[in-house]
């Protein structure tokens, strides 16, 4: 079956990568290349690291080792003048065909009437405010048990307005509930009214969701996801409070992230970071964090660019280390008590018909020199 994706997936990729580059390559020779509708873009991201995963100072075996932790495959475009799509696969684990559709993080479509509202529907990111929780996966070497636990891509609509200045958008979505895991014959569904705003040194991704576990119950996000950018130094703060009563909001089952960034030099970025999960009597089980769980999270980590001179994020080289203080009542956790973990690994990203559309133009120019 694996073999089988790999060969659907390569035949996509040649048909529409001709298509889009002939478009391109026409557009050149008629002298008018801006007037090219791109209808297909597409980037190519994996991430190859060594884990070193303990648990009271005992290996983890089974967790530790050479790893692929993220192949994905993205392709954007735009098929009319305000309809869009975008669509990015994992498949560094695909096995079958409920795998495959399980690694899609998103499939969306998206109408833009004019330029403040969009429409969107498909398999879409869960809209929960916080900047961990925001960040590519990829991008992101150790995290709170909170973000561990959620399933944050689900099937639903999106309706979302932003302003003149395009510093602020507010977004209202529909979907299906991540906690929608008892039946397949009952639906449950989340909706979530989301608030990005962007004002000189502070950025805001701030949420309230509205997750259905049980018919006629809820289980209530409130997520402030705050960062404060100066130059080469940013800060992310995330506070997130959950419950399914208003009185279970308040310091009985939160999260608190928060890390630290500096760039050097415009190639080494040095981080450090602390999470912190107290799950409270309120939590809902199928949230898959356990009452009686307090545990901290703190680590600090290096990447560096080696192209980075050029201002370009393509490669990446890294290095992070954390260690748990704390107990986790989930014995099935990512973060356990007095556990430490080590990730020494590399990323690159390619964007594909760029590649090619480069490689052709340098053999065509070296063609005219000849002639």
């Amino acid at each position: 079956m694996k073999n089988t994706f790999t060969k659907i997936l390569a035949l996509v990729v040649v048909l529409m990568g001709v298509n889009s580059f002939s478009a391109q390559a026409q557009a050149r020779v008629q002298g008018h290349e801006d007037d090219v509708n791109e209808i297909f873009k597409l980037g190519v991201e994996a991430r190859v690291d060594y884990l070193h995963q303990a648990v009271a100072g005992d290996k983890d075996v089974a967790g530790s080792g050479f790893k692929v932790r993220y192949f994905n495959v993205r392709m954007d475009g735009q098929i009319a003048s305000k309809f869009t799509y975008s669509w990015r696969q994992r498949f560094n684990r695909v096995n079958s065909f409920s795998e495959f559709a399980q690694n899609t993080d998103w499939l969306t479509l998206t109408y833009k009437p004019t330029k403040n509202w969009s429409i969107s529907a498909g398999k879409q990111v869960l809209m929960i405010g916080g900047w961990e929780y925001d960040r590519a996966p990829i991008d992101l070497y150790f995290c709170s048990e909170f973000w561990n636990n959620v399933s944050c891509y689900q099937l639903g609509a999106s309706v979302a307005y932003t302003t003149n200045k395009g510093n602020d958008t507010i977004l209202f979505q529909a979907c299906q509930s991540p906690y929608d895991t008892t039946s397949p014959s009952v639906d449950y569904y989340a909706y979530n009214l989301y608030w990005s705003g962007s004002h000189g040194c502070f950025t805001a991704l701030y949420s309230l969701n509205f997750m259905q576990y049980a018919p006629g119950k809820y289980d209530a996000y409130v997520a402030l996801g705050n960062q404060f950018k100066f130059g080469d130094a940013t800060l992310q703060v995330d506070v997130m409070s959950r419950g399914p009563k208003p009185k279970d909001l308040l310091f009985d089952n939160f999260s608190i992230m928060g890390e630290f960034s500096y760039l050097i030099a415009d190639r080494v970025n040095v981080f450090a970071k602390a999470t912190y999960d107290k799950i409270g009597s309120s939590a809902v089980a199928a949230s898959g964090l356990i009452p009686g769980t307090e545990i901290t999270r703190l680590g600090a980590g290096v990447e560096y660019y080696p192209l980075g001179g050029r201002g370009n994020r393509d490669v990446r080289v890294h290095a992070a280390y954390a260690y748990n203080i704390g107990t986790n009542t989930n014995e099935f956790g990512t973060a356990l008590g007095d556990g430490s973990f080590l990730t020494v690994g590399v990323t690159w990203k390619v964007d594909v018909i760029k590649g090619i559309t480069s490689l052709i133009d340098k053999r065509n120019a070296k063609r005219a020199e000849k002639m």
